[in-house]
């Protein structure tokens, strides 16, 4: 693994040692979008309080890093701060230059119900909320469209059938450009599949996180659905810069998180030292090694770092500079084995709302 040579992989995920392209296909049906995308959510909820200045130029930021004729590809949801974030991110938007503007797509999770007090509720996918949310996510946008819209989590009141079947209807309408789901199991993205046009999954996917391998990837690839990887850090996890005693702000949502709760996180942070010698012999940072093996794992694959400041972006970008070679992954695999991690990537009442963990 060295610096100054780009990822390029086969759907395998092996490495090919070629020059990476600049753009990764969501899917057989889906957008072409820039090898990274940006996920805003903490700009506006669940890891404490964010700098909105820093967000905006963070934002600005990943817009300039895609090169001419890529897509960037902006991650939100519209309960991430209940709007706080897709008005942010339309601040972003109108402030940067239009040829930038015009070549970034919003990528939107609806159907989480909130409380004044920031709780969560439960998800509702009936094809009237379907509707409601998709109106006022475009008004906070300030678009006529969203470029891929989906349920973040399945409502277990209402068939897939009829939540995609709404959103395939605002796609003939012209607000919707693409069909997206998140957290779905295979027997679910059959059945959504067989609605209308699937462009993506978005799941949790990273060396800690590695559930989706054995089933629902291949599921995925079979049907021609490509993959928007979440949490490809696990939060801060494996970023190398979380540490033993860091104390969590008020309302982060680590302070939930089973991963970081003592032993946990003990046997977690065990792993991420073993991940930092392997990075230390290439010269490069863990975050940066972590971000280039999901990187590796295809081109149908395309990571969302999560990055708030403009220096954690700007590390994470450097992760398409490293090529793995099948050396590199067995090192970082030995590091970090598949099963590795310590705690459930959610609280217990969030894992029941998984419908890819059932």
């Amino acid at each position: 693994m060295t610096k100054n040579e780009n990822i390029s992989t086969t759907p395998t995920g092996t490495t090919t040692g070629t020059t990476a392209a600049t753009s990764r296909r969501l899917g057989t049906t889906g957008p072409s979008v820039f090898p990274l995308g940006l996920g805003c959510m903490g700009m506006s909820a669940l890891y404490g309080e964010a700098d909105r200045a820093e967000s905006v130029a963070t934002i600005h930021a990943y817009l300039d890093a895609v090169p001419e004729g890529a897509n960037a590809l902006l991650d939100t949801g519209d309960f991430y701060g209940m709007g706080h974030n897709e008005l942010l991110i339309h601040e972003a938007l109108h402030t940067a230059p239009a040829a930038v503007r015009d070549r970034a797509l919003t990528s939107v999770k609806f159907g989480a119900l909130r409380t004044v007090e920031g709780g969560f509720t439960g998800y509702d996918g009936r094809p009237e909320a379907v509707r409601n949310f998709l109106a006022y996510s475009l008004q906070r946008l300030g678009r006529d469209h969203i470029d891929v819209y989906r349920i973040a989590r399945v409502d277990p009141d209402v068939p897939i059938e009829e939540t995609v079947g709404a959103i395939a209807e605002a796609v003939q309408a012209g607000h919707v450009r693409h069909i997206g789901l998140s957290e779905v199991g295979a027997d679910t993205l059959r059945r959504a599949a067989a609605v209308a046009p699937i462009s993506d999954l978005q799941i949790e996917y990273s060396l800690i996180s590695r559930g989706i391998e054995e089933e629902i990837l291949p599921f995925a690839r079979e049907l021609g659905i490509g993959v928007t990887a979440y949490g490809v850090l696990s939060r801060g996890l494996i970023s190398g810069h979380f540490t033993r005693d860091r104390a969590l702000a008020p309302g982060d949502f680590r302070g939930m998180s089973p991963r970081f709760q003592g032993e946990n996180l003990d046997r977690n942070l065990d792993l991420v030292d073993a991940l930092r010698k392997v990075a230390d012999d290439k010269g490069v940072s863990v975050a940066q090694t972590a971000i280039a093996w999901v990187l590796s794992r295809g081109d149908d694959i395309v990571p969302l770092v999560g990055a708030r400041r403009r220096d954690r972006l700007t590390e994470a970008l450097g992760a398409m500079d490293i090529t793995l070679s099948p050396a590199d992954l067995a090192a970082i695999e030995e590091a970090v084995p598949a099963g590795a991690a310590s705690g459930d990537r959610y609280p217990a009442a969030q894992m029941a709302h998984l419908d890819s963990e059932h």
